[in-house]
């Protein structure tokens, strides 16, 4: 079998666009892309390598130039031809829809995986692993697929106004985009259109998942991310929709928001986060809301969790308590609603259903600066951005940890210097190993072990540096003066 014939076999199964009468009309599109040469190119083993040889013998025949970007866009045109066209997408998952969500979501998770959408390969290169702290199992991921971000490019980022097309990599006029040098290529990505509050929005799959089924919910329009009334509303209507799923947003504001502010969207998937399975420890009594049981959970951010059978009246307590977090401030913790003019409170909200009723977490936020923390009085502080700096979005709130892929190489010189050995230990570890040459004994046995605790205990004071109040005396007493006023 050759290459090409092989890619047809996986456009055949996949888009039923095509029948066997369309092989010589797919052959000559192929190799319109990858050139006349590849016509006896032997088929490899599977078809992500398949893919791999067609892109290769592209650059040999110089159809395209031997760039990243180039690679990549003629990969997701050759995969655009498996990929069914945005109607019968929508078409066929709507129809599935009918015998269940699952259903539904199983087929488009499987169709994003197979045309190379979803880059498996490339999530298959992160490190996830456990550590265990006072707060539950944490999750630890160093993400090796995509470049970490500086929370001040990310805060200047939400100021720009759309300067090209599309106007952001959420944008629906993305689907179908070829791509550039600057931008994804997504000649293959399709997108699910649905009803959400009258509005038209869309549902597709992130093409570098940080846990399973990382779904991303987004509105038609490019708007600028906001959280009020209607998102709380939005989001348990999504999780009516995808029942399995949990679905959240991130904040709205820059430092404590998440790394794209300019588009309106929230996050789900089918993944139970460690923040999920933490337990209330204080119970609260919302009296205008006599349906909605409340409660702060035992978390290093500050979280109030309400749980209803009653949509109508989780939505209205959310909203109550965001109102007033809008505007609350207790000097005593340097918790500050407004200063010089500039609000800084919002809310980080988390739905799922549980037990057949809704469960709304609200993780209350601040991005206030400060002359000794620039960064964010309530984000990682310097001590601990040698491991985490990034902005603390959603997914770090709920307790998995999105690390730089530096840190890959970086912990193996850590672990070095731990064990006597030559090593190359960036400056920036010094004072945290020398920590941890303290509190432990170290040997080759134990030492990867060791460091994944470490870490995870250092991802455990990012949370509780993001938190707003701390969990000690003080800042606990100051979350129930708060609770007092829900």
């Amino acid at each position: 079998m050759t290459a090409i014939e092989k890619q047809i076999e996986l456009i055949l199964s996949l888009n039923p666009n095509y029948s066997e009468m369309d092989k010589i009309y797919l052959t000559n599109h192929l190799l319109s892309l990858v050139g006349d040469e590849a016509l006896n190119l032997p088929a490899a083993e599977d078809f992500l390598k398949n893919l791999d040889s067609l892109v290769e013998v592209a650059v040999t025949n110089k159809k395209i130039a031997d760039t990243l970007s180039a690679k990549q866009i003629l990969e997701a045109q050759i995969m655009d031809l498996a990929t069914p066209s945005p109607s019968q997408v929508n078409h066929v998952f709507w129809d599935k829809y009918q015998a269940g969500a699952k259903r539904a979501t199983d087929w488009f998770f499987n169709l994003s995986k197979a045309n190379n959408y979803i880059q498996t390969r490339a999530i298959a290169k992160n490190i996830v692993f456990p550590a265990k702290t006072e707060y539950g199992d944490l999750e630890i991921t160093i993400n090796m697929s995509k470049p970490e971000k500086d929370p001040k490019d990310i805060a200047a980022a939400a100021k720009l106004k759309n300067a090209g097309y599309p106007a952001c990599a959420l944008c629906m006029e993305t689907e179908g985009y070829a791509g550039r040098n600057n931008f994804a290529a997504r000649a293959n990505h399709r997108i699910i259109r649905f009803l959400l509050g009258g509005k038209v929005w869309g549902f597709q799959y992130s093409p570098y998942a940080y846990f399973n089924e990382h779904a991303i919910f987004l509105d038609e329009k490019h708007e600028p991310m906001v959280i009020n009334q209607t998102t709380f509303s939005n989001l348990l209507a999504i999780i009516d929709m995808f029942p399995e799923y949990f679905v959240g947003s991130n904040a709205d504001l820059p430092i404590v928001g998440g790394s794209m502010l300019s588009h309106e969207h929230y996050q789900g998937g089918r993944h139970v986060f460690p923040m999920a399975k933490a337990k209330i420890e204080t119970e609260l009594n919302l009296s205008d809301y006599p349906d909605v049981k409340a409660g702060i959970v035992k978390w290093p951010m500050s979280v109030i969790r309400l749980v209803s059978s009653d949509k109508g009246e989780l939505i209205n307590a959310a909203e109550h308590i965001r109102k007033i977090w809008a505007n609350y401030t207790d000097e005593k913790v340097n918790v500050r609603a407004v200063t010089n003019g500039i609000k800084h409170h919002t809310i980080t909200p988390i739905a799922q259903k549980v037990a057949g009723k809704y469960q709304l977490d609200l993780v209350l936020r601040d991005n206030q600066t400060s002359d000794k923390y620039p960064d964010g009085i309530f984000h990682p502080h310097a001590d601990v951005q040698h491991i985490k700096k990034e902005n603390i979005g959603l997914i770090e709130v709920m307790g998995r940890a999105i690390l730089p892929a530096r840190l890959k190489s970086e912990l193996n010189e850590v672990k070095k210097y731990l064990l006597n050995q030559p090593n190359q230990l960036n400056p920036i570890h010094k004072t945290w190993a020398d920590e941890l040459s303290q509190e432990y004994s170290w040997n080759e046995t134990n030492a990867d072990a060791q460091l994944q605790v470490a870490v995870g205990k250092v991802f455990a004071r990012v949370l509780e540096d993001a938190g707003v109040f701390k969990r000690d005396k003080v800042g606990m007493a100051a979350f129930k003066r708060f609770c007092e006023k829900i």
